[in-house]
């Protein structure tokens, strides 16, 4: 049985990858991955990762992730790469259930402003100063998903162990 965490970062990748313009077919797309759940669990799921509609380049309305800009990220409905401000990170080491990034002087805000934006089905706040962000993980999120996301959103992080 899947978890809830799993079944909300796989609707996060799927809108992202996919934009789909109506609740079915992100449906269509969930039963493939192996999640079978109903239209009132997906709207609720739609509703706490804070996934809108809009409309691409097109016109026509999409589901996309808060924060996404998708003039900027989408061409011909395919998802390019995001010009984040994770440039400026050091590392990334965890502390029980909490997590601390180390950047370059001056990135911690921007970093965290993205990590809060890009993925808070998994962190449920950021906290930076000026080189150091501290990550607090939801509930029953495990290091090993937070460093598997984080390394999609940051490619430097897959070089830390």
């Amino acid at each position: 049985m899947k978890t809830k965490n799993e079944r909300l970062t796989t609707i996060w990748n799927l809108v992202n990858d996919y934009a789909p313009d109506n609740q079915e077919k992100l449906l269509e797309l969930l039963r493939t991955k192996g999640f079978n759940i109903t239209q009132a669990t997906l709207s609720r799921d739609i509703k706490q990762l804070k996934i809108i509609k809009s409309p691409n380049a097109e016109g026509n309305y999409i589901y996309i992730t808060t924060g996404q800009n998708i003039y900027a990220n989408r061409y011909n409905g395919k998802k390019e790469k995001s010009n984040l401000s994770f440039t400026g990170f050091i590392s990334l080491e965890f502390s029980g259930a909490l997590a601390v990034m180390k950047t370059r002087p001056g990135y911690a805000m921007g970093i965290a402003s993205d990590i809060d934006l890009c993925i808070p089905h998994l962190i449920l706040g950021t906290i930076a100063g000026d080189d150091t962000i501290l990550l607090v993980p939801r509930e029953g999120v495990d290091r090993k998903k937070i460093k598997e996301t984080l390394e999609i959103l940051i490619p430097a992080a897959k070089t830390e162990n």
